[in-house]
């Protein structure tokens, strides 16, 4: 039989374990959003990673636009993370974080398995993305997107757990 002073440690060693997942889909997201923020003020470096010319980029207007929704994980995480303040009930939070993170990872999945046809050759590579931009895509990008998926149907299972 435990003592109340174990049981305390127990309890408190789970929920202190809870939000890493979360708190990581939130620095995913952050880290996602500073690129967009830093093409869209005017930087090019990194921009031959997702294209054949960088020169093409969105417009800046586009980019801020494309940041502030990278953004918008952020909200969903910090509430995984921070359960006593929750901006939805539990039940939407964790339905929301599944959702995401599948989608997440279907979107990267999907485009990891095209980029890899492209860099083998299998299809052919648009003109526009490039051969240089296909290899970035597999091993940068696509495992990026697949990374915040799993990050975030993480904080989902680990949020479910610790469900009110």
């Amino acid at each position: 039989m435990m003592t109340a002073s174990r049981q305390r440690t127990a309890f408190t060693a789970k929920r202190r374990g809870a939000p890493w997942a979360a708190c990581a889909a939130c620095a995913w997201s952050v880290l996602f959003a500073v690129v967009s923020f830093y093409w869209a003020a005017g930087g090019t470096g990194g921009a031959h990673t997702i294209a054949a010319k960088p020169e093409k980029l969105a417009s800046p207007a586009a980019l801020w636009l494309i940041g502030v929704a990278k953004l918008l994980p952020v909200v969903l995480a910090l509430a995984l993370a921070r359960p006593w303040r929750r901006p939805l009930p539990g039940r939407l939070l964790w339905a929301a974080a599944w959702v995401s993170g599948v989608l997440l990872l279907l979107y990267g999945g999907a485009n990891l398995v095209d980029h890899a046809l492209m860099v083998a050759g299998v299809i052919a590579t648009p003109e526009i993305l490039g051969a240089t931009a296909a290899r970035w895509h597999l091993f940068l990008w696509d495992p990026w997107w697949v990374l915040g998926g799993v990050l975030f149907i993480a904080a989902a299972r680990r949020s479910a757990r610790h469900r009110e």
